[in-house]
């Protein structure tokens, strides 16, 4: 198959059943940081002790703590079926645990539930996207092993506060980032370095899911599932075993490190169990990773506990065999480099590139590696890419791009020309990240990955040319091809018009 053969955007219908989504996360859009009796962060702490790109904070982000109704107003200009939004643990307990329940912060997620609904728009609930307690993190976090107990605790008042209207849940959003970044290499809060922590992150997932298994499934009647954040690892060279091997070692140490455990026995990949151990053996004054070991009893707590397997998906890489020597992380301890063709288009992040062919085969090899026995469902929870937060506010045709990109590798997956379903992969949701620009963590507000704008001087939002594509997407799917080529030719100033007349048009009409 040629290139162009296989960026070929198809002419086909998507299934009149799938669900499109945006998302937004709390810590990045709801301000109110110390409102409502909420507790600190994480992520307050990491920006108030000036962490972040310039100084900034989340202290008042988009302040969507204010602003549910507008929040939703947004939503209904999009047309989505879902809004995949994160609940702040600290808002609902500010201690970490039920004792300091604060109602203030339940009613604000109440109220959003009950917004969302009310317009036709059902909510997907995350239970944690990285902004833990600082209170809990004072005791260790996630490398103390109480924190299972406390997160179980802090699901079970979720689902029974929350559960008789959302009906779709995830327990965590990318918790390799967790592992990795905010305990593996420290570079995300809390900022030290342990590798014990995917072990309780995913022995409170499990907790979590059995909660709702046992106490809630029969009446609420909902699914639990997480949301795995995953590159593709395509071999640097496809006729070298070696690379093969990297590649494969690549995938592990990021998706099967949680998703082995969850879909398949309850444990941690062969591979990765072996090059840990090997490594261990190399390094024996360094340690460059741990890799706990699970009892039998915790494999089968563990094993088969989700309804859906969650994708952030983002960008690919090519890996090559290299002696990783003693140093941690996925390239050390994987004995691997990971690079990028020239030919990809970069974007504002300095690690999302456009490979958008790497999808499908993600999603092959997942249904392949985790779900040829476990017949769930996978859903894209998370896929998009940033701008500056400089240059031209609307005309992100960059994003435009990507997006048709991806979501045509996604259509590959289910049809050929001919309706018939080519590869067998049942994906049921795709979420575009985000709703609107917010705080990027170290990055702050310099990067920007919204469908709306926002002036942070102003906490004004404006919408993105990239809103009128997805909105066109999920009232005419049909003629998407043609539109994105059109929309890519116009002007400037007639993009500006279409922007103002259309959207504004159908915004009023639907917030009437």
């Amino acid at each position: 198959m040629t290139s162009s053969e296989r960026d070929a955007f198809l002419m086909e219908s998507f299934p009149a059943d799938f669900q499109w989504a945006t998302s937004s996360e709390s810590f990045k859009v709801e301000g109110g940081w110390s409102e409502g009796g909420k507790g600190e962060t994480i992520w307050d702490r990491f920006g108030h002790e000036g962490l972040a790109s310039v100084n900034q904070t989340a202290d008042l982000a988009c302040d969507s703590f204010h602003k549910v109704d507008y929040d939703v107003y947004l939503l209904r200009g999009l047309h989505v079926n879902n809004y995949q939004f994160s609940i702040s643990w600290a808002r609902i307990f500010p201690s970490g645990h039920r004792g300091s329940q604060s109602e203030k912060g339940a009613v604000y997620y109440d109220k959003l539930i009950n917004a969302l609904i009310e317009s036709g728009i059902q909510p997907v609930v995350t239970l944690y996207h990285w902004d833990l307690p600082q209170a809990l993190q004072d005791y260790g976090g996630w490398t103390n092993t109480s924190i299972v107990e406390a997160f179980k605790d802090y699901a079970d008042f979720c689902f029974s506060r929350f559960g008789d209207r959302v009906k779709t849940w995830n327990t965590f959003s990318s918790p390799w980032v967790v592992s990795h970044a905010g305990y593996g290499t420290g570079k995300h809060p809390p900022g030290v370095k342990d590798y014990v922590v995917t072990h309780n992150l995913l022995k409170s997932h499990a907790e979590a899911w059995h909660v709702y298994n046992d106490k809630y499934r029969m009446k609420q009647g909902g699914k639990v599932g997480i949301a795995l954040n995953s590159d593709w690892a395509e071999p640097m060279d496809p006729s070298r075993p070696e690379d093969i091997a990297a590649a494969d070692r690549y995938l592990q140490f990021m998706l099967g490190w949680f998703a082995h455990p969850i879909f398949v026995d309850g444990d941690y990949p062969a591979t990765l169990k072996t090059q840990v151990e090997e490594k261990r053996r190399e390094c024996p004054h360094s340690e460059p990773a741990r890799l706990p070991v699970f009892t039998s009893e915790e494999r089968k707590r563990i094993h088969g506990t989700a309804d859906f397997l969650g994708l952030n998906h983002y960008t690919s890489r090519l890996v090559n065999k290299s002696d990783g020597g003693c140093t941690p992380g996925i390239q050390g301890v994987g004995d691997l480099q990971a690079h990028v063709d020239p030919s990809w288009s970069s974007t504002a992040s300095d690690w999302i590139y456009s490979a958008p062919w790497g999808l499908r085969r993600l999603l092959n090899y997942i249904s392949a590696e985790y779900l040829n026995v476990t017949k769930v469902p996978i859903h894209i929870t998370g896929n998009g890419m940033p701008t500056e937060h400089s240059g031209d506010t609307f005309n992100d045709t960059s994003r435009i791009e990507y997006m048709r990109s991806y979501i045509n590798e996604w259509l590959n997956v289910f049809v050929l020309s001919t309706a018939i379903h080519l590869d067998g992969v049942n994906v049921q949701q795709f979420t575009v990240q985000s709703l609107m620009d917010g705080f990027e963590g170290p990055q702050g507000y310099s990067k920007r990955f919204g469908l709306h704008h926002v002036n942070f001087d102003l906490t004004e939002i404006l919408l993105m040319h990239t809103m009128i594509f997805a909105m066109h997407l999920v009232l005419n799917p049909q003629s998407i091809n043609a539109f994105c080529h059109a929309l890519l030719t116009l002007p400037p100033q007639v993009l500006f018009m279409i922007w103002f007349s259309k959207l504004n048009v159908i915004a009023w009409n639907y917030a009437l």
